[in-house]
């Protein structure tokens, strides 16, 4: 692995050079042999030991050069001017076969400077979660950071109680954040804001290096590419937990998965997070947080988008003003995919049809994926395949209903069943990474050192949109007993 450290030209205020700290036993639960091909050659040629080494932090390459990045960020909605990398360590750029550049970091991997009163460490179960999580969302065509891969450490970290650690190598088009531009910010440092802005410009956005007005263009960018990632984060029932801006990729990927989770019953208002205990980042809630949090990122940004700080706030807040359009855009075109309607119905009422789905789906308890999996294999003329969809509703008249309206929708577009059907099943998956699935690969592990059912449950996750004979059982959610109510973050 031959890493290029190009954001060490920034200086020495943007991060704090750390190795990472070696552990003790490392074993190799998983590596992403699919991603690694991605890469030259010599990454899939190591051997398994080497592989242990380095995913572990007990190797680094000669070309590595560890640092922990600094920055700031809104926790739920609280200021704090400094947090930073505190249990990841980012060891450096790495070029892939078509050219392009992805950034490296383990999480887990030891105490950093910012890592205030925690051990740097990360349990085992996060690191699970997490890879199953980020790379069921790959799979699901979201923008997210990757899995490379994921090591037991041999050692246990406290907790509420003793657990095995793990440290998990992620790979994302950046890890700058929101919370990068907080910090320098906050300091009204000016000089780093503008080189901040530049790298992230030259590495993530090329083709906005000779706008007239690079800074608000990439205000702009950074809008455009979260108001569709949320979007498609609605469009799959996924609650990211703990948007806080330090968890806000710059480029617009899904990033820092803690007490995340995949919806299973639909409420508008649902939350897992053990955290979010005023339900701030509810599923409902996660656009107008996008822009929230975007608007702090306009804050930082003013200094360099004029002189004229008023005339700065105004150009800003015409670029915001167009985030719930672009987002109301994505959201409308993801969701008429979903129910397999074109565009070329009335936009206004198929927003309305659509939301009136979702207002059956909250009163009868349906469960989001199944509903638009269902849904995908019914026939315009003939309600014989109904069944299984009404099943899924308490009051099965409700959504007999809306199939009613639907189908009248339907007549607009004139396709097929299998054509239509075929599209919806693309955009419609079969498998989610689901909560008590999850925490079922977790305990095998923790408690038993079983790694099977974590290897089957992403198994099944590498083909989503692919009914698989055999495991219903991953299709199915979760019974009374088996629902999980809160997910954590790790720390």
């Amino acid at each position: 692995m031959i890493f290029n450290n190009r954001y060490l030209n920034l200086g020495e205020e943007f991060y704090h050079k750390t190795p990472p700290v070696p552990v003790l036993n490392p074993n190799l639960i998983i590596f992403n042999h699919d991603l690694a091909a991605e890469f030259p050659a010599s990454l899939s040629k190591l051997d398994h030991q080497t592989l242990v080494e380095l995913f572990s932090g007990n190797l680094i390459p000669d070309s590595s050069i560890p640092l922990a990045m600094a920055y700031a960020g809104h926790q739920f909605g609280q200021f704090n001017p400094q947090l930073g990398d505190g249990r990841a360590i980012y060891l450096g750029e790495l070029e892939r076969r078509d050219g392009s550049v992805v950034d490296v970091q383990l999480k887990g991997s030891g105490r950093t400077r910012f890592s205030r009163s925690g051990d740097g460490r990360s349990a085992l179960g996060p690191v699970l979660r997490e890879y199953l999580v980020s790379e069921a969302m790959f799979k699901l065509k979201v923008p997210t950071t990757r899995a490379l891969a994921a090591v037991t450490t041999g050692e246990q970290v406290i907790r509420e109680q003793l657990i095995p650690g793990g440290v998990i190598t992620r790979v994302a088009s950046s890890f700058i954040r929101v919370g990068s531009f907080q910090y320098f910010a906050a300091q009204q440092n000016i000089e780093a804001l503008e080189k901040l802005s530049h790298y992230v410009i030259e590495r993530n956005y090329p083709e906005l290096q000779h706008t007239d007005s690079p800074h608000l263009a990439l205000l702009a960018s950074v809008v455009t590419r979260q108001a569709k990632l949320i979007a498609q984060w609605m469009q799959v029932g996924f609650i990211h937990g703990v948007m806080n801006t330090d968890n806000m990729s710059i480029a617009g990927e899904t990033i820092d998965y803690g007490p995340c989770a995949f919806m299973d019953t639909y409420r508008h208002k649902q939350v897992y997070s053990y955290i979010d205990s005023m339900g701030r980042y509810a599923y409902s809630n996660q656009p107008k947080i996008g822009l929230w949090n975007l608007t702090r990122l306009a804050e930082t940004l003013l200094p360099l988008i004029n002189d004229d700080i008023d005339e700065a706030v105004e150009m800003a807040k015409d670029v915001l003003g167009n985030y719930m359009e672009i987002y109301d855009d994505a959201w409308l075109q993801g969701m008429r995919g979903k129910c397999g309607l074109s565009e070329k119905g009335d936009s206004e009422a198929d927003r309305a049809l659509l939301q009136e789905l979702f207002n059956i789906m909250a009163q009868n308890k349906a469960d989001f994926t199944l509903t638009f999996y269902y849904l995908s294999q019914l026939n315009l003329l003939s309600n014989e395949k109904d069944e299984q969809l009404k099943n899924l509703f308490v009051d099965p008249q409700a959504i007999e209903k809306w199939l009613v309206k639907w189908r009248e929708r339907l007549i607009l577009d004139s396709l097929s069943d299998e054509e239509r059907q075929s599209q919806m099943l693309s955009l419609n998956p079969v498998y989610i990474p689901r909560n008590h699935q999850i925490e079922m690969a977790i305990r095998a592990a923790e408690d038993n050192d079983d790694f099977e059912p974590f290897h089957a449950l992403h198994e099944v996750l590498q083909k989503p949109f692919d009914y698989q004979p055999g495991k219903d059982s991953y299709m199915r959610p979760p019974r009374p007993e088996e629902e999980i109510e809160n997910t954590f973050c790790g720390t």
